[in-house]
């Protein structure tokens, strides 16, 4: 196995290479895979969505994925599981849809981000994944940018610059809402307040997966009080880019929801009604006119009409395949301007000290 970490790989890719993306989010619903070519047409960036799908973990995957985040079980046992998982995956993936593919670009899965600290890690060894597939993999994108000062995070921003640059901004409504856009001659970003990583969490407390158009919001009430000191919380008085990561949320936003003893409903409502509070403070603050949603808070009809109630922004909401498949495709993205040695992670979005490449590259 060779391993290079800084490397011009030529002819890997060109405009009819299929590459996947993989993501594996903080709301921990599955993996989600795009096939997808990415080209370039006088100087500007595309791509054609091949194939998409989204593999659920089950149960075991998640409180395994909970338990090591806990330190409860071994890492590397995990990790090699996890990786056997995401082979399965990629595998019948590729048999379902009959695909040839020359790269695969895997996020893994988020179980540290401490960058205060000076450490992430994803899991997902791309070693292993590229010597089954005889392909390159390129993974790690995000202790790089740490290692030059940034928050390792976030790092969709320039996919949101390159491959929808039609949109004033775009809006991710995931375990965490961010937001990039244009700002000055470069592309902003920042992770606004959690999201389905709480909202999850709780509809979980009900015996649901996630809170389906919101039913559960709507028949809870804001307890104004719980609201109040949500938005209070010191987080919102951070410099930019400031990101957050499940350590954070745990230890300041899910501490402060445990402090009042009030039904689920009711906490969901007004944790919705915070969500909604926050980003279109966003949106005011920075004169956004219009955004580009995606992620699965999306389809929450009520969350969105809550947005909209605070904001006069336009709310652009696309096909499913981009609200379920946005983040995977600029992974892809983003493991093709690695090997192409080009620009993938944004100083002006995580805080980084320079615009560089990021993302290990194995091949066997």
């Amino acid at each position: 196995m060779l391993f290079f970490y800084f490397n011009y790989m030529d002819n890997i890719i060109n405009s009819d290479s299929l590459v996947l993306g993989l993501m594996s989010g903080t709301s921990m619903d599955g993996l989600d895979i795009s096939c997808a070519r990415y080209y370039r047409n006088q100087k500007r960036w595309h791509f054609d969505l091949i194939a998409c799908e989204t593999f659920s973990y089950d149960d075991e995957v998640r409180i395994n994925l909970l338990k090591v985040f806990n330190k409860e079980i071994d890492l590397f046992d995990v990790e090699y599981r996890f990786t056997q998982i995401i082979i399965d995956y990629v595998q019948f993936f590729l048999n379902h849809h009959g695909l040839d593919i020359d790269l695969i670009s895997s996020h893994g899965h988020t179980i540290f981000h401490d960058p205060n600290n000076g450490y992430t890690k994803q899991i997902g060894l791309g070693g292993l994944i590229s010597k089954h597939f005889n392909i390159p993999v390129v993974c790690d994108f995000r202790q790089q940018d740490i290692d030059f000062g940034g928050q390792g995070a976030p790092l969709v921003p320039i996919g949101d610059q390159l491959l929808f640059q039609q949109y004033d901004s775009c809006l991710n409504l995931g375990g965490i809402a961010n937001i990039s856009f244009d700002l000055g001659g470069s592309r902003f970003a920042y992770d606004i307040c959690p999201c389905n990583m709480i909202l999850n969490n709780l509809s979980k407390k009900l015996g649901k997966d996630f809170d389906k158009n919101g039913e559960i919001a709507k028949v809870g009430n804001v307890n104004e009080i719980l609201f109040q000191k949500l938005n209070k919380l010191d987080y919102y008085k951070l410099a930019y880019p400031k990101s957050l990561s499940k350590e954070y949320v745990d230890a300041h936003f899910n501490i402060l929801i445990k402090e009042y003893s009030i039904n689920v409903e009711d906490v969901v409502s007004t944790f919705v009604e915070h969500v909604a509070y926050q980003i279109s403070n966003t949106f005011i603050k920075f004169n956004i006119k219009s955004s580009l949603l995606s992620g699965g808070g999306t389809f929450n009809k009520y969350l969105i009409s809550r947005i909209q109630y605070f904001t006069k922004t336009n709310l652009i909401i696309p096909s499913a395949d981009i609200i379920n498949f946005k983040e995977a495709i600029i992974f892809g993205f983003l493991g093709v301007l690695r090997v192409l040695n080009e620009n993938n992670c944004l100083s002006s979005s995580t805080g980084a000290n320079r615009d560089h490449s990021s993302g290990k590259i194995y091949f066997t």
